[in-house]
Protein backbone atom coordinates (compact mmCIF):
# COMPACT_ATOMS: atom_id res chain seq x y z
CA UNK A 1 0.00 0.00 0.00
CA UNK A 2 1.17 3.66 -0.80
CA UNK A 3 2.15 6.17 1.07
CA UNK A 4 3.64 9.35 0.20
CA UNK A 5 3.49 12.77 -0.29
CA UNK A 6 3.85 14.28 -3.81
CA UNK A 7 4.42 18.10 -4.00
CA UNK A 8 4.20 19.47 -7.30
CA UNK A 9 6.07 22.42 -8.63
CA UNK A 10 4.93 24.75 -11.42
CA UNK A 11 6.81 24.87 -14.50
CA UNK A 12 6.36 25.39 -17.88
CA UNK A 13 8.52 22.88 -20.37
CA UNK A 14 8.69 23.44 -24.04
CA UNK A 15 10.55 20.21 -25.39
CA UNK A 16 11.99 20.16 -29.05
CA UNK A 17 13.88 21.09 -31.71
CA UNK A 18 14.04 24.46 -32.87
CA UNK A 19 12.46 25.46 -29.36
CA UNK A 20 14.41 28.49 -28.68
CA UNK A 21 13.08 29.60 -31.57
CA UNK A 22 9.86 30.52 -29.65
CA UNK A 23 11.36 32.60 -27.09
CA UNK A 24 9.59 36.09 -27.95
CA UNK A 25 6.45 34.86 -27.47
CA UNK A 26 7.63 32.84 -24.17
CA UNK A 27 8.68 35.98 -22.81
CA UNK A 28 5.41 37.60 -23.81
CA UNK A 29 3.74 34.79 -22.18
CA UNK A 30 4.81 35.34 -18.79
CA UNK A 31 3.93 39.05 -19.24
CA UNK A 32 6.96 40.51 -19.88
CA UNK A 33 8.72 43.41 -22.18
CA UNK A 34 12.78 43.10 -21.96
CA UNK A 35 14.45 40.06 -21.18
CA UNK A 36 18.27 39.86 -20.25
CA UNK A 37 20.01 37.50 -21.64
CA UNK A 38 22.99 35.88 -19.59
CA UNK A 39 25.42 33.72 -20.13
CA UNK A 40 29.48 32.66 -19.67
CA UNK A 41 31.75 34.56 -21.99
CA UNK A 42 32.35 31.06 -24.03
CA UNK A 43 28.49 30.76 -25.06
CA UNK A 44 28.35 34.76 -25.96
CA UNK A 45 27.43 34.19 -29.49
CA UNK A 46 24.48 31.62 -28.60
CA UNK A 47 23.30 34.49 -26.21
CA UNK A 48 23.45 36.95 -28.82
CA UNK A 49 21.05 35.05 -31.36
CA UNK A 50 18.52 34.69 -28.24
CA UNK A 51 18.66 38.24 -28.33
CA UNK A 52 18.17 38.61 -31.91
CA UNK A 53 15.54 36.59 -31.73
CA UNK A 54 13.54 38.73 -29.43
CA UNK A 55 14.07 41.63 -31.54
CA UNK A 56 12.81 45.09 -29.16
CA UNK A 57 11.90 42.44 -26.22
CA UNK A 58 15.77 42.47 -25.74
CA UNK A 59 17.56 44.21 -22.94
CA UNK A 60 20.81 42.66 -24.36
CA UNK A 61 23.08 40.39 -22.93
CA UNK A 62 25.26 39.77 -19.61
CA UNK A 63 27.88 37.16 -20.25
CA UNK A 64 29.68 37.54 -16.94
CA UNK A 65 28.10 34.19 -15.77
CA UNK A 66 30.79 31.93 -13.30
CA UNK A 67 31.38 28.36 -11.86
CA UNK A 68 29.79 28.27 -8.04
CA UNK A 69 28.05 31.75 -8.45
CA UNK A 70 30.10 34.29 -6.55
CA UNK A 71 28.06 36.84 -4.86
CA UNK A 72 29.56 39.87 -5.90
CA UNK A 73 29.01 38.72 -9.94
CA UNK A 74 25.14 38.06 -8.59
CA UNK A 75 24.81 41.43 -7.32
CA UNK A 76 26.60 42.67 -10.56
CA UNK A 77 24.19 41.17 -12.74
CA UNK A 78 20.83 42.32 -10.63
CA UNK A 79 22.26 45.79 -10.74
CA UNK A 80 22.98 45.34 -14.32
CA UNK A 81 18.95 44.39 -14.94
CA UNK A 82 17.50 47.13 -13.56
CA UNK A 83 20.14 49.48 -15.37
CA UNK A 84 18.69 47.96 -18.49
CA UNK A 85 15.40 47.80 -17.50
CA UNK A 86 14.63 44.00 -17.45
CA UNK A 87 12.09 42.70 -16.24
CA UNK A 88 12.97 38.86 -16.95
CA UNK A 89 15.79 37.06 -17.60
CA UNK A 90 16.78 34.20 -20.08
CA UNK A 91 19.97 31.81 -18.76
CA UNK A 92 21.15 30.32 -21.89
CA UNK A 93 23.63 27.38 -21.13
CA UNK A 94 25.22 24.86 -18.15
CA UNK A 95 24.74 24.76 -14.41
CA UNK A 96 26.68 28.26 -14.27
CA UNK A 97 24.64 30.52 -15.91
CA UNK A 98 21.55 28.98 -14.78
CA UNK A 99 22.44 28.99 -11.24
CA UNK A 100 22.99 33.00 -11.97
CA UNK A 101 19.70 33.43 -12.94
CA UNK A 102 18.36 31.84 -9.76
CA UNK A 103 20.78 34.05 -7.90
CA UNK A 104 18.59 36.91 -9.43
CA UNK A 105 15.10 35.43 -8.56
CA UNK A 106 16.59 34.85 -5.12
CA UNK A 107 16.59 38.10 -4.30
CA UNK A 108 14.15 39.97 -7.08
CA UNK A 109 11.05 39.44 -8.07
CA UNK A 110 12.79 38.91 -12.17
CA UNK A 111 11.42 35.79 -13.19
CA UNK A 112 13.79 33.41 -15.24
CA UNK A 113 13.18 31.20 -18.53
CA UNK A 114 16.23 28.66 -18.85
CA UNK A 115 17.25 27.22 -22.44
CA UNK A 116 19.77 24.54 -20.94
CA UNK A 117 22.51 23.44 -23.15
CA UNK A 118 24.15 20.52 -21.24
CA UNK A 119 22.25 17.35 -18.93
CA UNK A 120 23.07 19.36 -15.38
CA UNK A 121 19.41 19.73 -14.85
CA UNK A 122 19.80 22.49 -12.62
CA UNK A 123 17.14 24.28 -14.37
CA UNK A 124 14.56 21.90 -12.97
CA UNK A 125 15.12 22.52 -8.89
CA UNK A 126 14.81 24.48 -6.29
CA UNK A 127 18.46 24.28 -5.49
CA UNK A 128 20.64 27.05 -5.47
CA UNK A 129 24.13 27.96 -4.24
CA UNK A 130 25.88 31.15 -3.96
CA UNK A 131 29.85 31.34 -2.79
CA UNK A 132 30.62 34.31 -0.23
CA UNK A 133 33.89 34.58 1.06
CA UNK A 134 35.32 31.27 -0.45
CA UNK A 135 32.69 29.20 0.96
CA UNK A 136 29.79 28.22 -1.28
CA UNK A 137 26.59 27.60 0.40
CA UNK A 138 23.60 25.73 -0.91
CA UNK A 139 20.09 26.30 -0.59
CA UNK A 140 15.92 25.54 -1.79
CA UNK A 141 13.93 28.14 -2.65
CA UNK A 142 10.78 27.65 -5.17
CA UNK A 143 10.99 30.87 -6.25
CA UNK A 144 14.39 29.99 -7.80
CA UNK A 145 13.14 27.54 -10.47
CA UNK A 146 12.59 28.62 -14.10
CA UNK A 147 9.11 29.97 -14.42
CA UNK A 148 9.72 28.20 -17.80
CA UNK A 149 12.62 25.83 -19.62
CA UNK A 150 12.90 25.69 -23.11
CA UNK A 151 14.60 22.33 -24.08
CA UNK A 152 16.06 22.03 -27.57
CA UNK A 153 18.30 19.25 -28.48
CA UNK A 154 19.95 21.09 -31.64
CA UNK A 155 21.46 23.46 -28.82
CA UNK A 156 23.36 20.18 -27.60
CA UNK A 157 24.90 19.06 -30.87
CA UNK A 158 28.36 21.57 -29.84
CA UNK A 159 29.04 19.67 -26.34
CA UNK A 160 31.60 17.76 -26.42
CA UNK A 161 31.09 13.86 -26.53
CA UNK A 162 33.48 13.07 -23.54
CA UNK A 163 31.59 15.86 -21.78
CA UNK A 164 27.92 14.61 -22.67
CA UNK A 165 28.63 11.22 -21.54
CA UNK A 166 30.19 12.43 -17.95
CA UNK A 167 27.08 15.03 -17.69
CA UNK A 168 24.88 12.50 -18.47
CA UNK A 169 25.71 9.79 -15.89
CA UNK A 170 26.01 12.39 -13.40
CA UNK A 171 21.96 12.83 -14.24
CA UNK A 172 21.53 9.11 -14.08
CA UNK A 173 23.01 9.20 -10.27
CA UNK A 174 20.50 11.41 -9.78
CA UNK A 175 17.33 9.41 -10.99
CA UNK A 176 19.37 6.14 -9.21
CA UNK A 177 19.26 7.38 -5.67
CA UNK A 178 15.88 9.18 -5.84
CA UNK A 179 14.14 5.42 -6.39
CA UNK A 180 15.38 5.21 -2.98
CA UNK A 181 14.65 8.35 -1.58
CA UNK A 182 13.30 8.49 2.63
CA UNK A 183 10.96 10.92 0.56
CA UNK A 184 10.47 9.41 -2.67
CA UNK A 185 7.08 8.71 -4.24
CA UNK A 186 5.65 6.81 -7.57
CA UNK A 187 5.54 9.40 -10.09
CA UNK A 188 9.01 10.58 -9.21
CA UNK A 189 9.79 6.87 -9.26
CA UNK A 190 7.93 6.64 -13.10
CA UNK A 191 10.20 9.71 -14.13
CA UNK A 192 13.03 8.21 -12.53
CA UNK A 193 13.32 4.75 -14.52
CA UNK A 194 11.81 6.50 -17.88
CA UNK A 195 15.27 9.09 -17.17
CA UNK A 196 17.79 6.22 -16.47
CA UNK A 197 16.83 4.58 -19.97
CA UNK A 198 16.46 7.57 -21.96
CA UNK A 199 20.01 8.78 -20.79
CA UNK A 200 21.59 5.14 -21.72
CA UNK A 201 20.28 4.82 -24.79
CA UNK A 202 20.76 8.51 -26.08
CA UNK A 203 24.46 8.35 -24.87
CA UNK A 204 25.13 5.17 -26.76
CA UNK A 205 23.79 7.22 -30.16
CA UNK A 206 26.63 10.49 -29.07
CA UNK A 207 29.04 7.99 -28.70
CA UNK A 208 28.86 6.91 -32.06
CA UNK A 209 28.00 10.32 -33.60
CA UNK A 210 27.81 13.51 -31.90
CA UNK A 211 25.80 15.10 -34.26
CA UNK A 212 23.07 12.29 -33.86
CA UNK A 213 20.00 14.40 -33.22
CA UNK A 214 17.99 11.63 -32.23
CA UNK A 215 20.22 10.51 -29.43
CA UNK A 216 20.83 14.16 -28.12
CA UNK A 217 17.02 14.45 -28.28
CA UNK A 218 16.95 11.08 -26.18
CA UNK A 219 19.61 12.84 -23.47
CA UNK A 220 17.88 15.65 -23.25
CA UNK A 221 14.95 14.09 -22.54
CA UNK A 222 16.37 12.14 -20.04
CA UNK A 223 18.44 14.90 -18.51
CA UNK A 224 14.55 16.71 -17.84
CA UNK A 225 13.26 14.11 -16.16
CA UNK A 226 16.48 13.19 -14.25
CA UNK A 227 16.28 16.59 -13.14
CA UNK A 228 12.82 16.88 -12.13
CA UNK A 229 13.57 13.73 -9.79
CA UNK A 230 16.64 15.97 -8.14
CA UNK A 231 14.76 18.90 -7.57
CA UNK A 232 11.43 16.72 -6.13
CA UNK A 233 13.30 13.96 -3.67
CA UNK A 234 16.49 14.00 -1.19
CA UNK A 235 19.17 12.02 -2.03
CA UNK A 236 21.48 9.54 -0.49
CA UNK A 237 25.15 7.78 0.21
CA UNK A 238 25.83 8.17 -3.49
CA UNK A 239 25.34 11.97 -3.79
CA UNK A 240 27.21 12.64 0.02
CA UNK A 241 30.17 10.63 -1.17
CA UNK A 242 30.71 12.40 -4.54
CA UNK A 243 30.88 15.64 -2.86
CA UNK A 244 32.89 14.72 -0.02
CA UNK A 245 35.59 13.33 -2.62
CA UNK A 246 35.13 16.24 -4.85
CA UNK A 247 35.27 19.10 -1.95
CA UNK A 248 37.68 17.78 0.29
CA UNK A 249 40.08 16.30 -2.82
CA UNK A 250 39.22 18.91 -5.96
CA UNK A 251 37.91 15.87 -8.04
CA UNK A 252 36.33 16.67 -11.13
CA UNK A 253 32.83 16.28 -10.25
CA UNK A 254 30.90 14.32 -13.34
CA UNK A 255 33.32 12.02 -13.67
CA UNK A 256 33.48 11.31 -9.78
CA UNK A 257 29.98 10.63 -9.90
CA UNK A 258 30.02 8.36 -12.85
CA UNK A 259 32.62 6.38 -11.20
CA UNK A 260 31.17 5.49 -7.09
CA UNK A 261 27.28 5.02 -8.40
CA UNK A 262 27.44 1.33 -9.07
CA UNK A 263 29.76 1.35 -5.66
CA UNK A 264 27.13 2.57 -4.15
CA UNK A 265 24.47 1.20 -5.68
CA UNK A 266 25.75 -2.51 -4.20
CA UNK A 267 26.28 -1.19 -0.86
CA UNK A 268 22.42 -0.38 -1.15
CA UNK A 269 21.06 -3.43 -3.02
CA UNK A 270 20.44 -5.75 -0.21
CA UNK A 271 17.82 -3.15 1.16
CA UNK A 272 16.30 -1.34 -1.78
CA UNK A 273 15.04 -3.93 -4.26
CA UNK A 274 12.43 -1.91 -6.05
CA UNK A 275 15.21 0.31 -7.17
CA UNK A 276 17.60 -1.78 -8.22
CA UNK A 277 14.98 -3.79 -10.18
CA UNK A 278 14.11 -0.60 -11.70
CA UNK A 279 17.45 0.23 -12.80
CA UNK A 280 18.06 -3.00 -13.94
CA UNK A 281 15.03 -2.63 -16.19
CA UNK A 282 15.69 0.38 -17.10
CA UNK A 283 18.78 -0.65 -18.56
CA UNK A 284 17.82 -3.93 -20.09
CA UNK A 285 20.08 -6.09 -17.52
CA UNK A 286 20.23 -8.62 -14.69
CA UNK A 287 22.23 -6.33 -11.95
CA UNK A 288 22.09 -2.44 -11.38
CA UNK A 289 25.52 -1.83 -9.49
CA UNK A 290 26.92 -4.20 -12.73
CA UNK A 291 24.74 -3.01 -15.53
CA UNK A 292 25.80 0.75 -14.05
CA UNK A 293 29.79 -0.02 -14.19
CA UNK A 294 29.25 -1.66 -17.63
CA UNK A 295 27.38 1.40 -19.17
CA UNK A 296 30.74 3.18 -18.04
CA UNK A 297 33.44 1.04 -19.58
CA UNK A 298 31.24 0.67 -22.58
CA UNK A 299 31.09 4.79 -22.97
CA UNK A 300 34.60 4.95 -21.94
CA UNK A 301 34.64 6.26 -18.46
CA UNK A 302 37.64 6.04 -16.64
CA UNK A 303 36.88 2.77 -13.99
CA UNK A 304 38.98 4.23 -11.06
CA UNK A 305 39.08 6.88 -8.88
CA UNK A 306 42.59 6.74 -9.33
CA UNK A 307 42.30 7.71 -12.83
CA UNK A 308 41.06 10.80 -11.97
CA UNK A 309 43.69 12.10 -9.53
CA UNK A 310 42.89 10.55 -6.19
CA UNK A 311 45.46 8.64 -4.11
CA UNK A 312 45.50 5.55 -2.55
CA UNK A 313 46.51 7.13 0.84
CA UNK A 314 43.27 9.76 0.69
CA UNK A 315 40.92 6.57 1.10
CA UNK A 316 41.37 6.97 5.12
CA UNK A 317 40.48 10.70 5.19
CA UNK A 318 37.55 10.41 2.43
CA UNK A 319 35.70 7.26 4.84
CA UNK A 320 36.48 9.62 8.00
CA UNK A 321 34.73 12.50 6.32
CA UNK A 322 31.75 11.03 5.04
CA UNK A 323 31.61 9.22 8.11
CA UNK A 324 31.56 12.61 10.47
CA UNK A 325 28.27 14.32 8.45
CA UNK A 326 25.58 11.34 9.85
CA UNK A 327 22.79 11.58 6.66
CA UNK A 328 20.34 9.67 5.84
CA UNK A 329 20.23 6.24 3.37
CA UNK A 330 18.64 3.29 3.33
CA UNK A 331 21.37 1.11 4.59
CA UNK A 332 23.15 2.57 7.88
CA UNK A 333 26.61 4.09 6.96
CA UNK A 334 29.22 1.97 8.83
CA UNK A 335 33.09 2.22 8.70
CA UNK A 336 34.44 -1.27 7.13
CA UNK A 337 31.71 -1.63 4.43
CA UNK A 338 32.42 1.62 3.62
CA UNK A 339 36.19 1.81 3.26
CA UNK A 340 35.56 -0.98 1.17
CA UNK A 341 33.29 0.56 -0.95
CA UNK A 342 35.82 3.01 -1.57
CA UNK A 343 38.74 1.01 -2.53
CA UNK A 344 37.23 -0.93 -4.67
CA UNK A 345 36.06 2.58 -6.73
CA UNK A 346 39.70 3.68 -6.37
CA UNK A 347 40.63 0.40 -7.41
CA UNK A 348 37.94 0.91 -10.61
CA UNK A 349 37.31 -2.75 -9.41
CA UNK A 350 33.67 -4.89 -10.11
CA UNK A 351 31.03 -3.29 -7.68
CA UNK A 352 29.96 -5.85 -4.67
CA UNK A 353 27.43 -5.81 -2.24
Amino acid sequence: MYEFTYTTQASRVVFGAGSMNLIQQEVATLGARRALILCTPEQKAQAEVVSSLLGPSSAGVFDGAQMHVPIENARRAREHAKSVGADCAVAVGGGSTIGLGKAIALESSLPIIAIPTTYAGSEMTPIYGITEGGLKKTGRDAKVIPKTVLYDPELTIGLPVRLSIVSGLNAIAHAAEGLYAKDGNPVMSLMAEEGIRSLANGLRGVKENGKDKAARGECLYGAWLCGMVLGNVGMALHHKLCHTLGGTFNLPHAETHAIVLPHALAYNSTVADDAMERIARALSVKSAPDGLYELNEELGVPRGLREIGLNESDLDRACEVALANPYWNPRPIEQKPLRALLQRAWEGARPAA
